[in-house]
C-alpha cells in the first residue's frame, strides 16, 4: 500500500495535499482498496464553506456507500471534473487523477491536526 510522506492524513482515510493556501483532498490507497470499485462520486457542494469534519459529499461503490469528511474548514473551490465520467480514477490513481475536491483552506492551523503518513499508517 502506498503513503506519500508529503500529504497528511485523517483517521477517516481522507488525504490532504497543500498548495500554498489551497487544498486538494482525496480518499487514501487504503479506503479506495476497502471499499472496491468505485461506480459514483457525488459532491455537491461546491462553492459553500463548511468547517472541519463536515461531510462534502460520497462515494458510491457496487457494495457499499461512504460518506466524505472535510479533513480542513474552507470553500470548496473545485470537483474534479474527471470524475463525473470516470470515478474508477480513484481506484487507480488515489493520490493523482483521483483528487475529489479542491479546497480553499480558511485555517492553516488545522493542518497541524491532521497524521502524517507514519501515523495514519499505524491507525490502519
Amino acid at each position: 500500500m502506498n503513503f506519500p510522506a508529503e500529504l497528511k492524513y485523517t483517521k477517516n482515510h481522507e488525504w490532504v495535499r497543500v498548495e500554498g493556501d489551497t487544498a486538494y483532498v482525496g480518499i487514501t490507497d487504503y479506503a479506495q482498496g476497502e471499499l472496491g470499485e468505485i461506480v459514483y462520486v457525488d459532491i455537491t457542494t461546491e462553492g459553500e464553506t463548511l468547517g472541519q469534519e463536515e461531510v462534502f459529499g460520497s462515494i458510491e461503490a457496487v457494495k457499499t456507500v461512504s460518506d466524505l469528511f472535510m479533513p480542513v474548514g474552507g470553500e470548496v473551490l473545485e470537483v474534479n471534473p474527471a470524475l463525473e465520467e470516470q470515478p474508477e480514477l480513484v481506484n487507480e490513481d488515489a493520490y493523482g487523477a483521483g483528487w475529489l475536491i479542491k479546497v480553499a483552506i480558511t485555517d492553516a492551523s488545522q493542518l497541524e491536526e491532521l497524521l502524517s503518513a507514519e501515523e495514519y499508517k499505524a491507525i490502519i
